[in-house]
């Protein structure tokens, strides 16, 4: 694969490289890239995940080797009760092969990791002292504050959470680090402070906040907001038709969903998107990009209700393998009693 196509597919849907010279220079000069995108098993998955494994997709077909770190001890630190680590990890790996089967990713291409397996020795340890010894409690408290929930007076476990994530670049032995916009504070503090310590920098690759059905952020914490990978059809409808979307106006979470999930799928397998209509109001009609249906939608020609219903289809169909899954729904009750 060419140089160019390899970085469209590495950088298609962020939105910031850190830096984008870096990452050219890293694709031209080594043979084996490696990349890892992180995940605490705390709340419930919901369909945001099925976003960060598209670029995971992404990154497999640019011929990066990929890590996923099932991070337990984050969890921990972000207040997930012990007793409960264990089974939400299990829950999370599941989850997350299910969802890379369902877009047509083969795992065993995929390496996984669990934080406490790699965090919990001497080595590292040392490490998150020598960090600590050079990091004040300001700069872990501004790194952490989008991430974490942070109060004027936080635990000890907030402060060490962007030490630890820092480190997580280097005794993963990658040379990308992968994640959301939320997390950018974290990866910029990684960048000045591993030096400090005597590693080297890496490459940090993010993808925009999506758009919550309710509100300006998809969160796990609340209910309306998110569509969870076990929602019934009849949740998803009605959250679905809940959510936010005012017509001619692009800027909500349903258009979210279209340009970072369905249109994407769709798009890579070459298939069109339905919107169903009566005869009355135009009949049915098909879109081959997103840009086609946000043009159609700005200009009103597309309705809101119609988009949903569509939407709403697309969803149910993508999450029927995950509530016909015994083995998920047992891993799931278990984590969340």
């Amino acid at each position: 694969m060419e140089l160019k196509e390899r970085i469209r597919l590495i950088t298609r849907n962020l939105q910031e490289v850190i830096t984008k010279e870096e990452l050219e220079e890293l694709l031209k000069k080594k043979k084996e890239i490696s990349v890892y995108w992180g995940t605490m098993p705390t709340g419930s998955i919901s369909i945001a995940y099925f976003f960060p494994m598209l670029k995971i997709a992404d990154f497999l077909k640019a011929g990066l080797k990929v890590k996923i770190l099932l991070a337990d001890l984050h969890a921990a630190l972000d207040g997930v009760p012990w007793e409960l680590l264990d089974k939400r990890t299990e829950y999370y790996k599941k989850a997350i092969v299910l969802i890379l089967k369902t877009i047509g990713v083969d795992i065993k291409k995929l390496e996984f990791v669990k934080g406490s397996d790699l965090q919990l020795n001497g080595r590292y340890f040392e490490d998150v002292l020598k960090l600590g010894m050079v990091s004040t409690i300001r700069n872990c408290n501004k790194a952490v504050s989008e991430v974490v929930k942070m109060t004027d007076n936080p635990f000890l476990g907030n402060l060490i959470y962007p030490i630890m994530q820092a480190l997580d670049e280097e005794y993963l032995k990658v040379d990308i680090q992968y994640a959301g916009l939320d997390q950018r504070k974290i990866m910029v503090y990684a960048r000045e402070y591993l030096p400090k310590i005597g590693y080297k920098s890496r490459v940090e690759l993010m993808s925009p906040m999506i758009r919550g059905l309710v509100g300006e952020k998809m969160s796990s914490s609340i209910e309306a907001t998110k569509i969870d990978l076990l929602d019934d059809e009849k949740n998803v409808k009605k959250k679905i038709n809940g959510a936010g979307c005012v017509e001619g106006d692009p800027d909500n979470g349903i258009m979210s969903l279209l340009k970072y999930l369905i249109m994407i799928l769709k798009e890579d397998a070459k298939i069109s998107f339905t919107v169903e209509r009566p005869k009355k109001f135009g009949g049915d009609i098909e879109y081959e990009s997103y840009e086609e249906i946000e043009k159609d939608f700005k200009s009103k020609k597309l309705h809101p209700l119609d988009l949903k219903n569509a939407v709403a289809k697309e969803l149910n169909l993508l999450l029927k393998g995950f509530r016909d899954d015994k083995e998920l729904l047992n891993l799931h009750k278990k984590a969340y009693w």
